[in-house]
């Protein structure tokens, strides 16, 4: 019997294809990268890159891209960047509550208080940290006292309507001149500028239903002038108190609430 020669066995004519494969999952994954990198969402394609990095050490190219790119959702039930609009992300419903617009609260405050704007009794102005009501002492407050005048109370009505409307947190400023101050009440400038911030919190809880959890007061003395003090009418201006309806910048120094225990009650903010 002729026994088969070596040569004679048949050849593995197939061994192409392993190249051919590692070529197409190459290109695959070139074509994923260049399509990540052309989008407008650069946290997207940090993730298809992770991705695709992921995917060809475990062999995994097509259920992990899919899980970024495609229409499908995650296992936890979550949809994926597609899904969730331009971005590839979509903010928390608080995030996108925590702030407003006050562009159009500034038009609508100037409105129902222009006949206190135009006596000089107060201000409106949209500055970087939010909108700012100046109220000026001479209207609200006899001198060196901390009593809101009840006769104002309309005026201040206006105001916390406005602050209803919005989510927006709210500090109140106490402002005074450079002129030393020492009577039988306050012994300097800053307990007036604290005093009279907590009047006007107190007044804004009490009457106006305003909660106290969105309210701060500070007290700032004579050092952020708002005119010079060489003047009797610069003075005037400074003596003032500023409700701050505050805007996401404006509110991100302002410290954060704990969370609380189940017998804890969270206490309001205290003076400053």
């Amino acid at each position: 019997m002729r026994r088969r020669r070596k040569s004679d066995q048949h050849a593995n004519h197939e061994r192409w294809l392993v190249s051919y494969a590692d070529f197409i999952t190459l290109l695959f994954a070139f074509f994923v990268v260049m399509f990540a990198s052309a989008q407008a969402d650069h946290g997207k394609a940090s993730r298809v890159s992770e991705s695709v990095r992921k995917a060809l050490e475990e062999g995994q190219v097509k259920a992990v891209v899919a899980a970024i790119l495609g229409g499908t959702k995650v296992d936890k039930g979550q949809g994926n960047a597609m899904m969730k609009g331009p971005g590839g992300t979509q903010p928390a419903a608080r995030e996108s509550q925590s702030s407003a617009d006050l562009a159009p609260s500034l038009e609508s405050l100037r409105a129902a208080l222009r006949v206190e704007i135009a006596k000089g009794q107060l201000q409106v102005a949209l500055e970087k940290r939010g909108l700012v009501i100046s109220l000026r002492e001479a209207a609200f407050f006899a001198s060196g006292e901390d009593t809101v005048y009840p006769g104002t109370y309309p005026s201040i009505g206006k105001i916390a309507r406005a602050i209803e409307g919005l989510p927006n947190q709210v500090r109140l400023e106490g402002h005074t001149d450079s002129v030393p101050i020492h009577n039988s009440r306050f012994r300097n400038n800053w307990e007036l500028s604290a005093a009279r911030a907590i009047a006007m919190l107190e007044l804004l809880v009490s009457r106006f239903d305003i909660p106290p959890q969105r309210l701060a007061v500070a007290g700032y003395a004579d050092t952020v002038p708002a005119e010079s003090n060489e003047t009797a009418e610069g003075r005037a201006h400074n003596r003032r108190v500023d409700i701050v309806i505050l805007n996401e910048f404006g509110a991100s120094p302002e410290p954060k609430p704990r969370a609380t225990g189940a017998g804890d009650r969270p206490s309001a903010p205290a003076a400053g």
